[in-house]
């Protein structure tokens, strides 16, 4: 069996192993799995609109995924977390399926959905987490 290997995401991911002590992916064998990401900056600022902050939660699952030598093209779970304010599922929905379908084409991985009460940061309204293969 191989061993684990963990990865911190440039930018923000050393940032929480320092501060929170947790690592942003672990790679066993051809296995990644990355904790849950936000719509955070570096400095976990976060943008206004919803749109916005589901895209950057992509753009970090993807940095996260490059940072332990994989790609949108190896994912094959989604779990997504969402606080639903004045927004609904159909607004959040509409912005997850064109990213999936911008960053995977064709491929369609499993996907569990899941509205929350609350999430890891209080600005925070998604939070992605994957599981890739490859």
């Amino acid at each position: 069996m191989s061993k684990p290997e963990f990865f911190a995401t440039p930018g923000y991911g050393e940032t929480q192993l320092e501060n929170m002590r947790y690592s942003q992916a672990v790679r066993i064998g051809d296995r990644v799995e990355i904790s849950g990401q936000g719509g955070w900056s570096d400095e976990f600022e976060f943008p206004e609109s919803l749109e916005d902050e589901i895209v950057r939660a992509f753009d970090n699952v993807e940095r996260t995924l490059a940072t332990a030598g994989a790609s949108w093209t190896d994912v094959v779970h989604v779990n997504s977390y969402h606080l639903l304010g004045s927004d609904t599922f159909d607004d959040h929905n509409r912005v997850m399926v064109a990213q999936f379908r911008e960053r995977m084409g064709e491929r369609a991985p499993i996907w569990t959905e899941s509205g929350v009460t609350a999430l890891g940061h209080p600005k925070m309204r998604i939070e992605i987490r994957v599981t890739a293969v490859g």
